[in-house]
């Protein structure tokens, strides 16, 4: 199978932590807990300042939510790759199960409500994608 096929089917791993979808104004400064977290990630645009964090470190005063997990795909993936993040996102919605994703230059990462989990992990593994946990 070609690197450049759709059908790639990388292992995901799920993450122990949960994890806080977080709003703030455009302006707002970056709280200071943020840079000391393990993993996070931070978006900044003309409209919102987005966070996605431990939910222990969501600062207050954001719009917030929370009851996030993490899948990750095991990476690094190569940048020829097609269709990775298509192939996961299409297997969830066929089993009505809504995502948050976040691409890095290594790899991605599938957010996924605590309470579909099962129901996602179940759906992925019925697909062919290896789970580790």
């Amino acid at each position: 199978m070609s690197k450049t096929q759709a059908a790639h089917k990388p292992p995901l791993k799920v993450l122990a932590d949960r994890f806080a979808l977080c709003r703030l104004d455009a302006d707002a400064a970056l709280p200071p807990q943020v840079l000391q977290q393990p993993f996070f990630a931070l978006t900044r645009t003309p409209d919102e300042l987005s966070l996605v964090l431990p939910v222990d470190a969501a600062p207050a005063g954001c719009r917030l939510s929370s009851g996030w997990r993490c899948l990750q795909v095991a990476g690094p993936l190569d940048f020829v790759l097609v269709g990775v993040l298509a192939g996961i996102s299409a297997c969830l919605a066929r089993a009505g199960v809504s995502l948050f994703a976040i691409s890095t230059y290594d790899t991605d990462y599938i957010f996924i409500q605590q309470a579909d989990l099962a129901r996602a992990c179940a759906a992925l593994q019925a697909e062919g994608y290896p789970l580790e946990s």
